[in-house]
């Protein structure tokens, strides 16, 4: 049984295409090794790297987040339950604001059918109480990620 997988053998054990695989390897999420004819090789243990990168990016974690748990994960082995554990726990809080954001905006979501407010500052999704006139004119909530509007 061979010790590395090459590319083809990782995307049909992941379910993750040749060109996801080469581009996770161009963010530095993944690392290969080369054959003496340039192919790419890859260790086992890619699987589960692999694995993760896909369940953070079902879950909507950036590539960048994703890049700084797998930071602290070791390199040159499986990723380990005590190692998915620290990930999975670095992860909660965030998946938890947008669960709850989530969750308001699949509850209120319905009162915006036809509402007819048309209003920014009324709006109870995107300004509940006008909590934003006080931060003055401007699209604030455009990239914030501020949840407690």
């Amino acid at each position: 049984m061979s010790v590395e997988l090459s590319v083809g053998e990782v995307a049909s054990r992941t379910g993750v295409s040749v060109s996801a695989l080469h581009f996770y390897e161009r963010k530095k999420l993944i690392r290969s090794n080369r054959t003496a004819s340039n192919h790419r090789v890859y260790p086992r243990n890619i699987i589960r790297r692999v694995t993760v990168i896909q369940i953070a990016q079902r879950a909507g974690l950036s590539l960048s987040e994703i890049a700084d748990a797998l930071e602290a994960l070791p390199k040159d082995k499986a990723i380990s339950t005590k190692d998915w554990g620290r990930v999975s726990t670095a992860w909660r809080n965030d998946l938890d604001e947008r669960i709850k954001l989530l969750t308001s905006l699949r509850d209120e979501l319905a009162g915006c059918i036809g509402c007819g407010c048309l209003s920014v500052d009324e709006c109870p999704l995107a300004n509940k109480d006008d909590k934003l006139s006080e931060l003055g004119s401007g699209p604030h909530l455009l990239g914030s990620g501020d949840t407690d509007l």
